[in-house]
Parts: structure tokens; C-alpha cells; sequence
């Protein structure tokens, strides 16, 4: 590790995902979730499944990913709402979706790690990377607190966790 912006950015990436902190990290939140709790939504119109939150913070880490690493964007979707789209069923595509989360995440990490101690001044436009590394951890850590409510929703969390 070559600076402290790093340290501080890497610490707080591994706690949105692997490491327990001040609440349960995404991979807790997602632990033993099958594809029929996924998908599962709560009465009323305003909520999303746990599969559709899933999609969405995939779609924001590669939309990081691929800026942070000069990569051609894929195409922006019409809306916020359109991130949130589960296009597949059923458990084979669920563990998919998963694993295609936790590998974006694993390769932003790679790139968070390299980043320098000029991670906060960009010269540019919009946000510099340190402040959109930042951003993304806090959105994970919104997200993740609603799947743990979805969870506790459907009597799919435990009741009793050990950390």
C-alpha cells in the first residue's frame, strides 16, 4: 500500500463486502439467499427484490470500474429504475449474478489498491476517483442494509448472528 488515501479507501471497500464493521458486509447479506428469496418483493409497489439490488450496484461497480480503467462505457440506460432489471430466473442465474458482483468488486478493489495520493485532485470534470470509490461504498452500504431488511422481512435473516 503506498498511501494512506488507499488504506483508507481499501479498509472501508473490504468492510461494504467481506469484513464485518459497524453492520453486516453484502457478502453476509447475501449468504445462503436463494433464488426464490431473490426475487421475492414485499407487498406494495415500492420496493425492489434483493436480485434487482443486486443488478443495480453490479451496473454502478463496472460503470466505476471501466471509468477508472479508461474502458469504453457500456450504454446508459434510460433511467436509474432500468439498473434494477433482472432479465434471467431461476438459481443457476441467481449464483451468476452473485459471482459476477463479488468479481467486479474484487477488480475495483485491484484498482483501488494502485490508486496514488493524488486520488482526490482531478483535474477534470465530475468527481475525483477517491470521491467516487468513496460514493460507491457508501450506496453498497444502503443497499446492503435493505437487503438485510428485505431478509428480515421474509424470515430469511437470522435471528440470532454471530460475528
Amino acid at each position: 500500500m503506498q498511501n494512506k488515501i488507499s488504506e483508507v479507501l481499501l479498509q472501508n471497500w473490504d468492510y461494504a463486502m467481506d469484513t464485518e464493521d459497524w453492520s453486516p458486509p453484502l457478502s453476509d447479506a447475501l449468504e445462503g439467499v436463494n433464488s426464490e428469496q431473490a426475487g421475492w418483493k414485499p407487498q406494495g409497489a415500492a420496493g425492489n427484490s434483493i436480485w434487482e439490488t443486486v443488478n443495480h450496484l453490479t451496473y454502478y461497480k463496472d460503470r466505476l470500474l471501466r471509468k477508472l480503467k479508461g474502458l469504453e462505457q457500456e450504454p446508459q440506460p434510460d433511467s436509474n429504475d432500468d439498473t434494477f432489471t433482472v432479465k434471467e430466473s431461476g438459481e443457476e442465474a441467481w449464483q451468476k449474478a452473485v459471482a459476477h458482483l463479488k468479481s467486479i468488486h474484487a477488480q475495483l478493489r485491484e484498482v483501488i489498491e494502485a490508486l496514488e495520493e493524488g486520488a482526490y485532485d482531478w483535474g477534470g470534470a465530475g468527481h475525483a476517483p477517491g470521491e467516487e470509490v468513496m460514493s460507491l461504498i457508501l450506496h453498497d452500504a444502503y443497499h446492503t442494509g435493505q437487503i438485510v431488511l428485505l431478509r428480515k422481512l421474509q424470515g430469511s435473516w437470522p435471528s440470532t448472528r454471530r460475528f
